[in-house]
């Protein structure tokens, strides 16, 4: 009995167990510099995907010739010492009026018939074990529609203090918003088209009910964002791992800073607002959007109190009116340890992620940049101008335009307009705005304090981003 019993485990143990299949689509435009790099650390993955379809549109550099030497077959060991293969294939569409969207969609139609489509940007490079915990996370739960990589900033490689004070920014930028959704159950807001895995079902599904040819479309400035949520309206979660990684490039410059995070939030608006402009409906009560909400009101909390801080700091004293009150040292303390609290979040914290959380002016100038951009978004959404911020923002990326200075153009002529109504006002009207000016903003810098607080307390509950 017990000779047939050790048979029939040993047939059993010798049945092969099914492999779900990987597609990787790779949307490239001028990654010349990068490509070399993502496709290395794919292929260095623990995990490899049966395929991987390099789709390099409008490009005016190298990255075909690039990308071509790694055209083939590729015969790696996985982590058992099993050999696993991949194929490399790189498709130069040409000219392509749909960008990247127009690339994600083309690589769709040759992957469809995977059980899942890995979506990588041309300047992304995941940690080893990346796509293997990302299959595993997919598999595990047939409801998951998608499921996004932890971003992190790449930091190698900054040749100064102004990209290395831009990057720092956006690492911790990426890490609070990373850390939300880990402490929302990982449901994803967005699945970022750095490194994210989709169920291809999932995708057909989003394609049938929206009528749509594609999953991705042009009409929005977010097609990651748009695609999460209706993923999530059709029936799927969207999710965030826990232990896949991912590394992606950042913007060095205030330029090209400026042109992503405007189309980063003109789409997010589009999406929130109610009603439509265009072929996207805004959903404003979509549970993917609640996080929006929430950063669009702490951003305009903020840009209240600092606004309001500075005037009429600058009102005092000019009438020589203003008396120091050390209460008004525990937002800038209290703001200084949540920024720490997000640096030690980070997995891979250096000493300029410690300086740009504990020496604040470098924190508070990044918040005016992120201000800039949003008022930005809003004027271009509230004025109905029709732009392309795609091409605005790979104009950005080459070092062309000068929009990112219209914030400080307008801060000039808004404080300018200010001193010019300032003076006309008799003293006695001056010190009334001010008796009722800072006690409104006392008010306010109050709830905003006691909310990072709150922050500052709640449990990562072991997440590290």
């Amino acid at each position: 009995m017990m000779a047939y019993a050790d048979t029939f485990l040993a047939h059993l143990d010798a049945v092969p167990v099914y492999r779900p299949t990987v597609g990787c689509v790779i949307p490239c435009y001028n990654e010349a510099e990068t490509i070399a790099g993502v496709l290395d650390s794919l292929l260095n993955q623990t995990r490899l995907p049966e395929v991987i379809h390099v789709i390099v549109n409008n490009t005016t550099d190298e990255t075909v010739e690039t990308a071509s030497h790694y055209a083939g077959l590729h015969v790696r060991p996985d982590a058992t010492g099993v050999e696993q293969s991949t194929e490399i294939f790189v498709h130069d569409i040409g000219e392509n009026p749909d960008k990247k969207v127009g690339a994600l969609n083309y690589g769709y139609s040759l992957v469809e018939g995977c059980d899942y489509l890995l979506g990588v940007d041309g300047d992304t490079t995941p940690e080893p074990d990346a796509i293997q915990a990302l299959v595993d996370e997919m598999a595990s739960d047939d409801r998951i529609g998608g499921i996004s990589a932890i971003y992190s900033i790449d930091d190698s490689a900054l040749k100064g203090p102004v990209e290395k004070f831009l990057v720092a920014g956006q690492r911790a930028q990426f890490a609070a918003f990373n850390m939300q959704n880990l402490l929302r159950g990982r449901n994803m807001a967005v699945l970022g088209g750095q490194f994210s895995l989709f169920s291809t079902q999932a995708l057909r599904d989003v394609v049938g009910q929206t009528h749509q040819r594609f999953p991705w479309v042009r009409d929005s400035e977010v097609e990651d964002s748009l695609l999460s949520l209706e993923i999530k309206s059709a029936g799927y979660l969207t999710k965030i791992s826990a232990g896949a990684r991912a590394h992606v490039g950042g913007m060095t410059t205030l330029r090209s800073l400026d042109a992503q995070q405007v189309k980063w939030n003109f789409g997010a608006i589009e999406l929130m607002w109610p009603g439509q402009r265009g072929d996207t409906k805004g959903q404003p009560f979509h549970p993917n959007l609640r996080l929006r909400w929430f950063e669009h009101l702490s951003m305009v909390t903020n840009l209240i109190t600092r606004t309001m801080f500075f005037t009429l700091l600058a009102a005092s004293l000019s009438i020589s009116a203003f008396v120091f009150n050390p209460l008004w040292l525990i937002p800038p303390t209290v703001a200084t340890i949540l920024n720490f609290r997000v640096a030690r979040s980070m997995r891979s914290a250096n000493r300029s992620d410690y300086a740009f959380a504990l020496f604040l002016p470098l924190a508070e100038f990044y918040m005016w940049i992120r201000l800039g951009h949003f008022l930005r978004a809003w004027t271009k959404f509230a004025s109905r101008t029709q732009t392309d911020n795609w091409a605005l923002q790979a104009k950005a990326e080459r070092g062309s335009g000068n929009s990112h200075w219209a914030p400080v153009i307008a801060l000039a002529v808004f404080l300018g307009a200010l001193v010019a109504i300032w003076i006309q006002l008799s003293i006695a009207t001056q010190s009334q705005v001010l008796a009722i000016g800072w006690p409104v903003l006392g008010i306010i810098t109050i709830m905003q304090t006691a909310w990072m607080t709150l922050k500052i307390l709640r449990r990562y509950q072991g997440f590290t981003v």
